[in-house]
């Protein structure tokens, strides 16, 4: 699903096709535009309301019972990891997740161009799993000063503790202009820079795909369920070369 054409209205910043969506530029503060330039990751506390969250809650675990085996397969299956996939034609509830203005102000800060989402997932570790290797979400050399061509988000919809699998990143990592492996001989081990994204459900974290990061071992198995959503710059030279790879919303019947 593209979020944004070439036709960038410049007063506000915000793509043409957002605001025929109906969608509200919405200002970052400075504060908010250090973070994600320097310390590439922002805290957005208490931002999904009780009744939207318990709806999420709800309809993550409903997905995931009706899905049973099949559950993220769309996408890949974890071992130890309860995985939902392609939520964007599972539920209505969803929606309003990846069109969130403060969520689509902050990308468009980050990548400073039209972008589109590339998957909206869901991801609940159980206890001893959920450990994955530091990576960026490049996979290829990083130019410190950009441009860059992702930035995901993590909806928190239970607690984030250091105990259950919260999320790790390196701060300012996306400043290297070599790859990760080059940095890091071992990337399931702890980095002397990284920091947990700690924070009570109802948060969300936004971050530079640049940033080096990965989710951790849960080790108490509380549970832990987040939807992580990806948004990925829009190509203006060529077409992706595979379509399947990003989210294509489907009629609303698909979803009944």
């Amino acid at each position: 699903m593209r979020l944004g054409n070439r036709a960038v209205n410049k007063r506000n910043h915000i793509d043409e096709q957002m605001c025929a969506l109906g969608l509200e530029p919405q200002a970052l503060n400075g504060e908010q535009k250090r973070q994600l330039d320097e310390d590439v990751y922002l805290l957005l506390e208490s931002a999904i309301g009780s009744q939207w969250l318990d709806q999420l809650r709800e309809a993550f675990d409903l997905i995931h019972a009706s899905a049973g085996t099949e559950a993220g397969k769309e996408v890949a299956q974890i071992k130890g990891v309860r995985r939902l996939a392609d939520l964007v034609n599972k539920d209505a509830y969803f929606d309003a997740v990846y069109l969130y203005a403060p969520l689509l102000a902050a990308v468009h800060h980050v990548l400073k161009r039209p972008f589109k989402l590339h998957s909206l997932n869901g991801h609940n570790p159980l206890k001893g799993s959920g450990l994955q290797p530091l990576h960026s979400d490049t996979g290829q050399e990083c130019i410190p000063s950009g441009p860059y061509h992702v930035v995901n988000s993590m909806w928190m919809l239970d607690d984030f503790t250091a105990e259950n699998c919260a999320t790790r990143v390196v701060p300012r990592s996306h400043l290297k202009a070599d790859r990760l492996g080059n940095y890091v001989e071992d990337g399931l081990a702890g980095h002397p820079e990284q920091i947990h994204l700690l924070g009570k459900a109802g948060t969300i974290a936004i971050f530079n795909g640049n940033v080096w990061h990965s989710s951790c071992i849960s080790r108490s198995g509380a549970k832990r369920r987040t939807l992580p959503v990806h948004l990925l710059r829009t190509s203006t030279s060529s077409k992706p070369t595979s379509d399947s790879i990003c989210a294509q919303r489907r009629p609303p019947d698909y979803r009944s």
